[in-house]
């Protein structure tokens, strides 16, 4: 026997709760199905033995009123207000990011600062034309020697692909002109006295990590009416042509549940299309298929340091290290260790499921981990007492050639579906923050209720999410 629901929310993480907590403010009946045991996605907090970690470290800020009262409403006073400090390791040397004057000068010296200016005037006279790739786009705007040295080895990295690859979209969403040419080139003394943008340099933060938020939302919603069904993986979406009818799951006892208003779907787009029932046309599965992403594995090692950096995350440039980026866990809040004599740092590894790093024993994974923080030399690696490490897969979906092509294809179809909405990072495949992701299920509910609204328009490129406002 199947059970009626009025909206099925399928995904229990930031999109997929912030839809199903404001349904049911609206009096709406939700009914939420979570494959994981636990709540939050991408943006739960792991803990272990006290201690405390994010996968891939979120912060909570915001640009988007919206947004910015729904988590203020959800946390109240239990909200940090954090300083922010990040950046850049490459050859074994730490760069401000953005870079300062000084601190540029001091690592790159007068010699590279020219050479890095000749490379980027030759760019402007010969661009690479049309700009496709990831490669064209950084290196028209800051010049190959830039690019080489600074952007390639942690792009490549993050996607596991040649930036030649990757696709132009990336770099125009995420970078902006945030760029470390401007700064080196202020620091030889040409540019003017036009300030660059600077980024956010304090941010929210909840005392216990990010899961701290997205469980209390998922009580609420439950306190107001909403099922949360964890464990509960969707196997099978059924729809007529027209709209999803239900949504089954496969969770060893399986159930069917009939979709009266709507169906919010956060999970990966290529699942969702490969879970509709009857299946859409060839190439529509061929284009999910098509879509591709990247996984994280943290490797969070336990010290007995009380002191570390003072950064909350550093991102790893240096091709000596494997390692992308490390979290410092304790100067994100001070309550994520047990023992203020104790720190914990996270050690991220971008990885594809199935790859020799994934499917690597924590063991080896350790042993890894521990050479690279002493490579890196901002802690002891024989004050490493313990550890743990935690697998997250399809955390990053990947613009590749061809991928815009694919989503158009599979966004076509799913038009058809009228009481469909995809919301969130993964059901609308991008690489979007936690706040952009919210909005989109925001829009969504909007559109449920008759107005005229398309929460695919929320564009996270319309404004750089990171960049401090200021006066001109």
């Amino acid at each position: 026997m199947g059970k009626s629901a009025s909206v099925v929310v399928i995904g229990a993480g930031p999109a997929g709760l912030a839809a199903a907590y404001e349904l049911t403010k609206q009096g709406a009946g939700a009914v939420v199905l979570e494959k994981d045991s636990v709540v939050g996605g991408l943006s739960r907090t792991v803990e272990y033995k006290g201690f405390r970690c994010d996968i891939g470290g979120h912060r909570f800020f915001t640009k988007i009123s919206y947004v910015d009262g729904l988590w203020h409403e959800i946390m109240g006073q239990s909200f940090l207000r954090r300083p922010r400090l990040s950046r850049i390791y490459y050859r074994g040397k730490f760069y401000n990011y953005p870079l300062n004057v000084g601190n540029a000068l001091k690592n790159l010296g007068p010699l590279k600062s020219l050479a890095v200016f000749g490379s980027l005037i030759r760019s402007k006279l010969l661009p690479y034309r049309p700009e496709t790739s990831f490669t064209h786009w950084v290196s028209n705007r800051f010049g190959r020697r830039l690019f080489n040295m600074f952007f390639r080895t942690y792009t490549e990295k993050v996607w596991g692909i040649s930036c030649d690859r990757l696709s132009a979209d990336w770099a125009a969403q995420r970078i902006k002109n945030l760029s470390l040419t401007k700064a080196v080139l202020r620091a030889m003394g040409i540019g003017g006295k036009k300030a660059i943008a600077s980024l956010i340099d304090e941010f929210n933060y909840p005392a216990l990590g990010p899961g701290q938020l997205y469980e209390t939302m998922a009580d609420r919603a439950k306190a107001a009416g909403a099922e949360l069904h964890l464990n509960s993986p969707v196997t099978r979406i059924e729809h007529d042509g027209r709209k999803v009818t239900a949504v089954c799951t496969g969770d060893g006892q399986a159930r069917r549940f009939e979709v009266g208003r709507a169906a919010f779907s956060s999970m990966p787009l290529d699942e969702l299309v490969l879970s509709l029932t009857p299946p859409p046309p060839a190439e529509v599965v061929e284009a999910a298929r098509g879509l591709h992403y990247r996984s994280i594995l943290t490797v969070n090692l336990l010290l007995n340091q009380a002191q570390l950096v003072p950064d909350n995350w550093i991102y790893i440039h240096d091709p000596h290290v494997v390692a992308g980026r490390m979290q410092l866990y304790k100067n994100w809040s001070p309550q994520m260790v047990p023992d203020a004599a104790q720190s914990v740092i996270g050690m991220e590894y971008f990885c594809t499921e199935g790859d020799e790093l994934w499917t690597s024993p924590a063991e080896r994974l350790v042993e890894t981990a521990t050479a690279d923080l002493r490579r890196i030399g901002i802690a002891d690696p024989d004050a490493v007492f313990d550890s743990f490490v935690v697998r997250y897969p399809k955390a990053y979906p990947v613009y590749d050639e061809g991928y815009a092509e694919r989503l158009a294809t599979i966004r076509a179809f799913l038009a058809g579906l009228a009481n469909l909405y995809p919301v969130g990072r993964y059901g609308q495949f991008r690489y979007n923050n936690m706040d952009h992701s919210i909005l989109t299920a925001h829009f969504s509910v909007r559109k449920l209720n008759g107005e005229d609204i398309d929460p695919w328009s929320v564009n996270t490129e319309a404004e750089y999410h990171e960049e401090k406002d200021k006066a001109e």
